[in-house]
């Protein structure tokens, strides 16, 4: 285990767990106005932006020409709700639209009968209404939550945070498993309380386990300090004198904990279950302890233990080995993957390559971060990572480090009070668990998706790795460095990319930018990914800008070329699968402006390409560890 625990109790007054209102039925809500589209011929706001280049958009000219063509909007917005007989307040524009301002909200069967004798007026392409959009992201009231940096949306000062808030808006999650292979758990935990399912002890021999028994049904944490007294014997050869880690409670909260209660801390995942399986007392855990402890979490026998009733999808397991992958960990990964289970596992804290199982192949290796994107300190790194999540560093001080569920016992357990106990920890050992923790939420969309499913569609998501002055991480580096894709994994974890692409199929296009007027371009959506299955169907439309012939449009790859003009252009991608019973359809838009550029610089103007990274946010998809020192 690496951590320094920094315990706190919970500040402020002890907290009452708040009642769950009874869930009000859906209302409609009302419209301040109608938004109207006019058909092109008579569209004096989309008229005056055809065929313009960017840098001529903004020019005194196309200012005039947009003022006039409002004006002219608005004249002919007026003559509608006359005509139709809708009761304005005042007309005005939304983006490219006309807008029709109500002189009182409306709603239900009133608003019904607004856009029915709006829509229907010939000059009437389409109308819309115009009603608030709620913020799109959840925030639990956690009263700790504001501590939990990396769960937060990613801006500076913390550009490697998870961007939850984002994800929550979707989903919060469902009543999923996922197992923490690990120290065991505090069941009295008050911020744990209904999330852990009774789980398994592993641990063999006596004086590791240090609750008196072997294995058993007892997944409960009983303390694992090491003593000096323990260090006079052999089977503590090489340990360390040390506290108490409640390693496995820490991990659990940051999975799972009770979300959302006014208690505490929030958990990524608000409504999964968490399966203890106990593999590790002091000092560690046994190779033998913990390979079982991974089988059975996975639903797989293993003799001497019962059935495990509750198999879980997604296994996390934070230890590290002093080896490279060895064949008892490379058999046992391969029978939990084929078994449906994804194997979330920590880099290591050594600074250097990876070891077992962080090498192993068809785990999910994470690195750990701080808060700006950096690799922590500790982190190791290696080709075999798939990405890098937050991890603590104490670099940033007491606030760099990651906060969850805990206990203030420096050998035997503490009692807990109504508003339980918290710490802070750093250490590959809880980035991983951030994985863990969006895979439950990805599986909570899409419960078909497989554990190469997950792992790739969380590395197609994951935000580019933070470019800073660092030196890149190499093994003259080891420390505090710049990530690369072959350092530290695909990029960085992002919670709300992930979820997105769970519900697929999702239409991937290469972004484009700005190009040359007659310039011959690449529609690239060869990254496009299926619910399920496999993409079966491609096909490129343009939805804008003057026409041109798309060859190969029903190819992953298509190209075109452009007319010799300035312009903006929109070409859209539709994807089918093969998911059964019924194939599923995505799609993506990709922009295109062609355009010369300034002859000098003007002051007006701004970088035109958008990071392919970034081209995630933007995307339409059409479903809705002999003994181990832990890492």
């Amino acid at each position: 285990m690496f951590s320094r625990p920094i315990p706190r109790l919970l500040a402020g007054l002890l907290a009452v767990v708040a009642l769950s209102a009874q869930a009000a039925p859906p209302v409609d809500p009302p419209a301040y106005g109608l938004i109207v589209g006019y058909r092109a011929e008579v569209d004096a706001l989309q008229a005056v932006n055809r065929d313009r280049g960017p840098w001529k958009a903004n020019s005194p000219q196309a200012r005039e020409h947009w003022r006039e063509a409002v004006d002219r909007s608005r004249e002919r917005s007026q003559r509608l709700a006359v005509e139709v007989g809708v009761r304005i307040q005042g007309v005005g524009e939304a983006g490219n639209a006309a807008l029709l301002r109500f002189d009182a909200p409306l709603r239900g069967q009133a608003l019904a009968d607004a856009m029915r004798r709006v829509r229907l007026h010939p000059d009437v392409a389409w109308v819309a209404p115009n009603v608030l959009e709620r913020r799109t992201q959840t925030l639990p009231n956690d009263p700790q939550f504001s501590l939990q940096w990396h769960l937060q949306a990613p801006v500076a000062p913390l550009l490697s945070a998870l961007n939850l808030p984002q994800a929550w808006a979707r989903t919060t999650g469902n009543a999923g498993v996922v197992a923490v292979v690990d120290s065991g758990v505090r069941f009295d935990h008050p911020d744990l309380a209904g999330k852990l399912l009774p789980g398994y002890d592993f641990v063999s021999e006596l004086d590791i386990a240090n609750d008196g028994n072997g294995r058993d049904s007892d997944a409960s944490d009983p303390g694992d300090w090491v003593s000096a007294a323990d260090l006079t014997k052999p089977v503590f050869d090489l340990c360390t004198q040390s506290d108490s880690s409640w390693h496995g409670t820490f991990i659990a909260g940051q999975i799972g904990a009770l979300s959302n209660n006014s208690l505490g801390v929030a958990g990524l995942s608000w409504n999964a279950r968490v399966l203890p399986v106990r593999v590790s007392g002091k000092c560690g855990a046994l190779v033998s302890d913990l390979l079982d402890g991974v089988r059975w979490a996975a639903g797989l026998p293993v003799a001497g233990a019962p059935v495990n009733p509750n198999p879980a999808r997604i296994i996390n397991l934070s230890f590290g080995g002093s080896s490279a992958c060895t064949p008892d960990y490379q058999s046992t990964v391969d029978a939990v993957s084929n078994a449906g289970a994804l194997l979330v596992v920590a880099a290591g804290n050594n600074s250097s390559a990876l070891r077992r199982p962080a090498d192993c192949r068809g785990v999910m290796a994470v690195a750990a971060v701080d808060k700006a994107g950096a690799k922590a300190w500790y982190s190791s790194f290696g080709t075999n990572l798939a990405l890098a999540a937050p991890g603590g560093s104490d670099d940033d001080g007491p606030t760099g480090l990651l906060r969850s569920t805990d206990n203030a016992g420096a050998t035997t357990p503490v009692a807990y009070n109504i508003s339980g106990y918290y710490g802070d920890k750093q250490g590959t050992s809880f980035s991983a668990p951030q994985a863990a923790g969006v895979a439950a939420l990805m599986l909570s969309v899409n419960p078909l998706l497989t554990p190469a499913d997950l792992m790739y569609r969380m590395k197609l998501g994951a935000r580019p790795h933070v470019q800073s002055a660092l030196p890149e991480c190499s093994a003259l580096n080891p420390t505090v460095c710049k990530c690369t894709t072959s350092t530290c994994g695909a990029g960085l974890l992002d919670a709300a990319n992930a979820v997105q692409l769970a519900s697929g199929p999702a239409a991937i296009i290469q972004r484009i930018g700005t190009v040359a007027p007659g310039a011959a371009i690449t529609l690239d959506g060869s990254a496009s990914v299926a619910a399920t299955g496999q993409i079966v169907a491609y096909q490129w439309t343009q939805i804008s800008g003057p026409a041109v012939v798309i060859s190969g449009a029903s190819q992953p790859i298509a190209s075109a070329t452009l007319p010799g003009v300035e312009a903006r252009y929109e070409f859209q991608l539709k994807v089918t699968d093969n998911s059964t019973p019924t194939a599923l359809t995505g799609a993506d838009i990709v922009s295109v402006t062609a355009a010369y550029p300034p002859a000098a610089p003007s002051g007006g103007g701004g970088g035109m390409g958008w990071a392919w990274g970034m081209a995630l946010w933007a995307w339409v998809l059409a479903l809705g560890w002999a003994r181990r020192a832990r890492s």
